[in-house]
C-alpha cells in the first residue's frame, strides 16, 4: 500500500508547499501531489495557485525520497506531445520519482478570466483516450505515429525518454467513458470518495471493462483522495471542527470529501472497508491552513495499523 498528500498548490509562497512536501517525506509518506488548476474556484477568483508543471520540477528537486505527482492534467490544455516532453524532463529532474496524472478537467475559472477554450465533455473524453496513447507512445523513446480524431504524432520521438521504464500514468475520474481508458492505459486510477457501496459498483466497472480490455486488473493501482480532521483528545474536536466551519462556508465543495471528524482509531476503522475493496493508494487531501496535527496523526497513528496486512513479509 501507498499512502500520499495531496497537498494542492493553493499558497501564497513557495517555502509553504515546500515545507509541506519535506515534511511529509520525514513522516514517512510516499508521495505528494499537485493538481492542475490554473484558477482553481475553491479560492476565489483572486486566490494564489502556483503552476502545476514548474511547480512540480521544482519540488521533486527539493525532496530526496517522496513520489511526485502531478493530478491531474486536463487534456484539452496542451497537447500531448508537450505534456510527454514536460513530464519527461520532471522525471529527470526527479530521478525517477515522477508521475501524471490526466482527465477530462473540471471547474477552473481559468476559462472565465483567461478565455480557455471548453470543449464539450464527450469530445474531452476522445481527447482523454488519445492523449494516453500518445503519452504512452513518445515515453517509449522510439519512433512514434499516431493518427486520432484530435492529435497527429509523424514519426515523433521524445530523447531523453522517462528515467523511468514505464513512467506510471494516473487517469483520474469514474465514468464510464473514463474507466474504458483506465483499463486500456492507466497503471493508477484516481478518484474522490464516495460511499463504499458507489465504491464497490466503481471497481466492478473497471474490472469488466479491463476484461473487455484484455487487461490484468492487479496490474492498476487503485487511489482514492478523501480528507479527514484528526484529533489526540476528542474534547478537542468541537473546537477544530468550529475553526474549520470558518474556513469554509456550509456549500463548500470540500465538505462531501471529508471521511472523518475524529481519532485515529475512528479513521482507520473507516479506512478499511476501502482497503478491502481494493483502494491501494490512500491519498490525504489537504489544503491552507495545513492541518498539521491531522498530518501527523495520520501518519503515526492511521498509517502503521493500515499497512501491516498488505505489506510483503
Amino acid at each position: 500500500m501507498r499512502f500520499g498528500v495531496h497537498s494542492g498548490q493553493q499558497y501564497e509562497t513557495y517555502d509553504e508547499i515546500l515545507a509541506l512536501w519535506r515534511r511529509a517525506e520525514e513522516l514517512g509518506y510516499d508521495w505528494c501531489s499537485i493538481f492542475d488548476h490554473l484558477r482553481p474556484p475553491m479560492g476565489g477568483p483572486q486566490g494564489p495557485c502556483f503552476e502545476g508543471t514548474t511547480l512540480l520540477s521544482a519540488l521533486v528537486a527539493q525532496t530526496e525520497r517522496i513520489r511526485g505527482a502531478l493530478m491531474v492534467a486536463p487534456v484539452a490544455w496542451r497537447h500531448p506531445a508537450m505534456l510527454a516532453a514536460l513530464a519527461a524532463t520532471i522525471d529527470h529532474v526527479g530521478a525517477g520519482r515522477v508521475e501524471l496524472g490526466i482527465g477530462v478537467g473540471g471547474a477552473d475559472l481559468a476559462y472565465q478570466q483567461y478565455g480557455f477554450d471548453l470543449p464539450e465533455r464527450t469530445e474531452r473524453q476522445e481527447m482523454l483516450e488519445e492523449t494516453a496513447a500518445v503519452l504512452r507512445g513518445l515515453w517509449s523513446g522510439e519512433r512514434f505515429s499516431y493518427t486520432g480524431k484530435h492529435f497527429r504524432i509523424t514519426e515523433g520521438h521524445l530523447r531523453p525518454a522517462p528515467v523511468q521504464p514505464r513512467l506510471p500514468l494516473v487517469i483520474g475520474g469514474a465514468s464510464k467513458p473514463v474507466l474504458r481508458v483506465v483499463a486500456r492505459h492507466g497503471d493508477v486510477w484516481n478518484s474522490l470518495l464516495t460511499d463504499t457501496a458507489r465504491y464497490r459498483r466503481r471497481v466492478e466497472q473497471l474490472d469488466r471493462a479491463c476484461e473487455r480490455a484484455g487487461r490484468d486488473r492487479a496490474e492498476i493501482r487503485h487511489s482514492m483522495t478523501f480528507r479527514v480532521l484528526l484529533v489526540d483528545d476528542p474534547a478537542d474536536l468541537p473546537g477544530r471542527l468550529d475553526r474549520l466551519r470558518h474556513t469554509f462556508p456550509p456549500d463548500s465543495p470540500v465538505w462531501p470529501e471529508y471521511l472523518v471528524f475524529g481519532t485515529p482509531e475512528q479513521c482507520v476503522e473507516a479506512l478499511l472497508p476501502y482497503r478491502e475493496l481494493g483502494v491501494t493508494d490512500f491519498v490525504l487531501g489537504i489544503r491552507p491552513p495545513v492541518d498539521w496535527d491531522s498530518i501527523t496523526l495520520f501518519a503515526e497513528r492511521v498509517i502503521p495499523l493500515l499497512r501491516p496486512a498488505s505489506a510483503p513479509a
